[in-house]
């Protein structure tokens, strides 16, 4: 064999295994989507047939459902001792939800908003932001050793797991005083069989557990082959994939003329990552904040600040335009991250 067939049969292995890689976080994706999708029916219909309140199953098991392909991803992340990927996917998520997922379906229909989200849910959304930034200085705001790195430490992930839980708290409590009569699709679910729901929340909790190791392993070796770092591929590739239940919901929901379910689905998932998976994996190990992560933090700020500006109108409406320039920010944003990274 020749020096240039040897380099021949190099190159070809080389990319059969980067595109084993690619088809591993396809499929990795592919199972967070279709185990959160399975887990959310599954356990609702469950919760039905035990006679738990409609309502109060939405609110939670939903939001859970949403957010458990980033609760996935980040545990098999945290405990496979790959922290930055757990962090580039909260914030790349966050972004992501409001740039990429509020900016689209904005610019399919234009979005209304209850009038608790503006005043409610959307600080509530920035202030957990804001803790998150806090608890990123550790540098900043106390002398600590120079082979020390900003961190989200035990303790922190404590204290978002404490202010989930008063989130959790006074939102249920709203939803006990505003009951309604379950839709159609809800009293679908309550008829199915406790062994069925029981089988596909099952499935879904195995597809998501299986998703999130496979999502983390692929995505690490790619970060490595393309030179990338963990963090930019946990802000980028992994983000948007773990961002797409909430996409699907958001669009179908302005489809069917449900714009206000569409921006609380988002707002509501964006506290769910910030005080209950990045404090969950923060409890389990703690969760350290790569180069750059000050800068992310600050940019899931910004996106969650913008808006305000955006919905604060007679109509309380995001319009095409302020579609339009979320998805473009959104765009600019992941360029950035991933040229710089």
């Amino acid at each position: 064999m020749t020096p240039g067939d040897a380099v021949a049969v190099v190159t070809a292995r080389d990319t059969a295994r980067v595109t084993l890689d690619i088809l591993l976080l396809l499929l990795g994706l592919v199972l967070l989507v279709g185990g959160g999708d399975a887990l959310v029916r599954g356990a609702s219909a469950m919760a039905y047939r035990l006679g738990i309140s409609p309502l109060v199953v939405g609110l939670t098991v939903v939001a859970f459902g949403t957010s458990s392909p980033e609760l996935a991803v980040n545990l098999a992340g945290t405990l496979s001792d790959r922290g930055a990927i757990s962090f580039g996917n909260v914030m790349g998520s966050n972004i992501a939800n409001v740039g990429l997922v509020v900016g689209a379906t904005a610019l399919l229909r234009p979005l209304v908003l209850h009038r608790a989200v503006i005043v409610r849910e959307i600080p509530m959304m920035t202030l957990a932001a804001l803790a998150a930034l806090v608890m990123s200085l550790d540098r900043f705001l106390e002398p600590v050793p120079d082979d020390i790195v900003n961190r989200y430490s035990r303790g922190d992930g404590l204290v978002f797991l404490l202010f989930f839980s008063v989130f959790l708290y006074y939102t249920v409590s709203d939803a006990l005083r505003q009951r309604s009569q379950m839709r159609s699709e809800e009293q679908d679910l309550a008829r199915m069989s406790l062994v069925r729901a029981g089988l596909l929340f099952v499935s879904g909790l195995a597809a998501l557990v299986a998703g999130g190791h496979v999502t983390v392993d692929a995505a690490s070796t790619i970060a490595l082959k393309l030179g990338m770092s963990e963090a930019a591929v946990g802000l980028s590739i992994v983000a948007i994939g773990t961002s797409l239940p909430e996409l699907v919901t958001s669009m179908v929901g302005a489809l069917r003329g449900q714009q206000e379910i569409a921006v609380g689905n988002i707002v509501g998932s964006n506290i769910f990552n910030l005080l209950f998976v990045l404090g969950a994996s923060s409890t389990v190990r703690p969760v350290p904040v790569p180069a750059g992560g000050v800068a992310d933090v600050l940019t899931v700020i910004a996106f969650s600040l913008i808006l305000l500006p955006l919905s604060i109108n007679p109509q309380r409406k995001i319009t095409r335009k302020g579609g339009g320039l979320l998805l473009s920010a959104y765009v600019a944003y992941v360029a950035w991250r991933v040229a710089t990274a």
